[in-house]
């Protein structure tokens, strides 16, 4: 039996699949430089095929167009997110399930800043994309606030609005990837910052809400 027969799919084709993977993922980094620095009003098809280093007509190939591509860019950041914000078992208690949760929005926010600002603009300017979306993010977000409750009944936390502690945590972690310039200026710090330094802010932004949250 040969190599084509046996996968189903002939080398010729596997290296076509390839290359076409290789130049979406051109095109994806490329428009989310580009629209983190420009907005999707300001970004154009022409700045994202210069940046991924094809002509327009190359990226139209690929892509239907400028809307759409931004629209896929935000959708897999949710898909991201969702993993990001999930809640792991109720009965390991606020401490660890909140620590997890700031750790990984924290080295969310250091390794993927200019996805984080994409994010953020589109909620500055009303999150007209982003509403059709969001209903699993919702729904998500609910069965958190619904745990901190529980914990905060079995006196495992202050009293408060579950919701805003949950918005308190985004906010704070969140200043890391959207001021991450003022945050290193005014530190004295490089801006990307090495490992050392990040688990640093990691220790310092988890107790700091923990300790806001009063958790036990």
């Amino acid at each position: 039996m040969s190599i084509e027969e046996s996968d189903g799919e002939a080398p010729a084709t596997r290296g076509r699949s390839r290359k076409y993977s290789q130049v979406l993922g051109l095109i994806n980094q490329a428009a989310i430089e580009v629209f983190a620095s420009e907005g999707l009003a300001g970004a154009s098809t022409q700045a994202i095929a210069d940046r991924a280093g094809l002509s327009k007509a190359q990226l139209h190939y690929y892509i239907e167009s400028k809307e759409a591509l931004y629209r896929q860019i935000l959708q897999d950041i949710l898909n991201d997110w969702i993993v990001v914000f999930g809640f792991a078992d109720e009965a390991f208690g606020p401490r660890k399930v909140l620590s997890d949760l700031i750790h990984r929005k924290m080295v969310f926010s250091f390794e993927h800043p200019l996805r984080s600002r994409i994010f953020t603009a589109e909620m500055m300017r009303g999150a007209p994309v982003l509403n059709s979306m969001m209903d699993t993010s919702k729904q998500r977000t609910d069965q958190a606030a619904a745990v901190i409750r529980n914990w905060m009944d079995q006196g495992l936390m202050d009293k408060a609005d579950p919701m805003l502690v949950l918005f308190h945590i985004w906010a704070v972690t969140q200043f890391y990837a959207d001021h991450a310039t003022q945050a290193a200026y005014f530190r004295n710090v490089a801006q990307q910052g090495g490992d050392e330094d990040r688990r640093y802010l990691i220790e310092q932004v988890t107790e700091f809400l923990l300790k806001g949250a009063g958790v036990r």
